[in-house]
C-alpha cells in the first residue's frame, strides 16, 4: 500500500493495472489498457474465503499482465474511516503477504451511486445493474486512479 506518486514510479511501462470495489459478497473487478489511460469493467468475483479470492486475483493478473493493483477505499462522506475502510485496510495488508504486486489504496466515496446513476442512464433493468454495478463502480474507482497517475507520469517526464 503506497502513496500514488511511489505506486507510479513501482510500475513498469505496459504492465495493466486492476481496479477493485470489494464488498462483502463480491469484488468488483476493472482492467485498464496497457497504456493505462481507459479503464473496463472486467468481471465480479462472488467473495468466499480470503485464500480463494486472492488466488482469483492473482491469476487474474497473471492472465492480463497486471503490474498494480487499485484498491477502492470506502471513506465516510466525512473522510473518516469506519469499518469497511478497516477491512479493505485488513484485505490489502493480506494480498501484500500472498503477491508481490503494489496496492494503492484509492478513496471510493460516490463510486457505487455514479455507477448506479450510469446504469440507470443506460436503461439497465434493476436485475442487470445489480449484475453491473460492482465492477462498474471498480472502472470508475480505477479511472479516478489512472487519470491521477497521469498527472505524475507527465510532471517525471517534465523533471
Amino acid at each position: 500500500m503506497t502513496e500514488p506518486a511511489d505506486f507510479a514510479a513501482r510500475l513498469a511501462k505496459g504492465k495493466r493495472l486492476l481496479g477493485l470495489d470489494l464488498g462483502t459478497k463480491t469484488i468488483g473487478v476493472a482492467l485498464s489498457d496497457v497504456t493505462r489511460t481507459i479503464a473496463s469493467p472486467a468481471e465480479t468475483i462472488a467473495r468466499t474465503k480470503f485464500k480463494a479470492d486472492a488466488a482469483r486475483l492473482i491469476q487474474l493478473a497473471a492472465e492480463q499482465d497486471v503490474g498494480g493493483l487499485v484498491l477502492g477505499l470506502p471513506r465516510n462522506l466525512d473522510g473518516s474511516e469506519g469499518p469497511r475502510a478497516q477491512a479493505t485496510r485488513a484485505f490489502a495488508r493480506n494480498f501484500n503477504r500472498v503477491s508481490p504486486l503494489p496496492i494503492l489504496l484509492w478513496d471510493e466515496r460516490w463510486s457505487t451511486m455514479a455507477a448506479e446513476r450510469m446504469l440507470i442512464d443506460a436503461d439497465r433493468s434493476r436485475k442487470r445493474r445489480g449484475e453491473l454495478i460492482d465492477k462498474v463502480a471498480a472502472a470508475i474507482i480505477l479511472q479516478s486512479a489512472l487519470d491521477r497517475l497521469k498527472a505524475f507520469e507527465a510532471s517525471s517526464v517534465e523533471e
